[in-house]
């Protein structure tokens, strides 16, 4: 096969690996680091499908490459983008805790929005940016199920809620008790209860790290690498 063949068979397998996985490895000159790049985008979907419409990130593809990632010695470093209006909690959790349980530096950065389970995801990493227009949106946990009983069910999605306010105070600067009180603010949304943040908000109640976009990003996660 000749270099002009092999370089269009490699960039047919990045456009389907971004087409098909929104990964991408982001290849450098030799003695640089070699980083990952993972999309989070759309909605975060689950053991159901989402509409055919919608854009969803898949939980199992994301999972195997993330376990791929700490498998892979060459892979030095993970870089996250974030655009989602959140989805399954326990797609959305399974996800985050295998991010923040990467050996490799990872850094996230939260472009349009990081919403609802969103929040977990963005703050998994070992450091988080987003962007000056950037939001999170951080609410109690909603059920679109069944209820079997309304006193075990409400109970079911307290400790779940409990469960993401945990994880996210845990790898962030907020404590659990502001996180809640941010959750069941009922001023700022209309006919919810929850809180919008927007990048700077976000960055002094202490969820995200630095406002900040890719460059900050890339370059703070070239900085964590050369540290580790």
């Amino acid at each position: 096969m000749s270099r002009d063949e092999q370089e269009q068979t490699t960039r047919e397998k990045e456009n389907n690996e971004i087409r098909e996985m929104g990964t991408l490895k982001l290849e450098k000159k030799s003695g640089e680091q070699r980083i990952q790049l993972l999309t989070i985008i759309g909605e975060i979907e689950g053991h159901e499908a989402v509409s055919g419409n919608t854009k969803a990130t898949k939980y199992e593809h994301l999972l195997p490459r993330l376990a791929q990632i700490e498998a892979d010695e060459e892979t030095e470093g993970v870089l996250i983008l974030l655009n989602t209006l959140g989805g399954d909690v326990e797609a959305g959790l399974a996800i985050a805790e295998m991010i923040a349980s990467l050996s490799k530096p990872t850094v996230s950065l939260v472009l349009g929005g990081s919403h609802s389970i969103g929040g977990p995801l963005a703050v998994s990493a070992d450091y988080s940016f987003i962007v000056p227009t950037g939001t999170m949106i951080v609410h109690p946990v909603r059920s679109t199920g069944m209820f079997i009983g309304v006193i075990q069910s409400y109970r079911n999605m307290e400790k779940t809620q409990d469960r993401i306010a945990r994880f996210i105070s845990g790898h962030s600067r907020i404590s659990q008790e502001r996180l809640l009180e941010l959750m069941l603010d009922s001023t700022q949304l209309v006919k919810d209860v929850g809180t919008m943040l927007e990048g700077e908000e976000a960055v002094r109640e202490g969820i995200i790290d630095e406002v900040g976009g890719i460059s900050q990003a890339y370059a703070k996660l070239r900085e964590l690498i050369k540290k580790g």
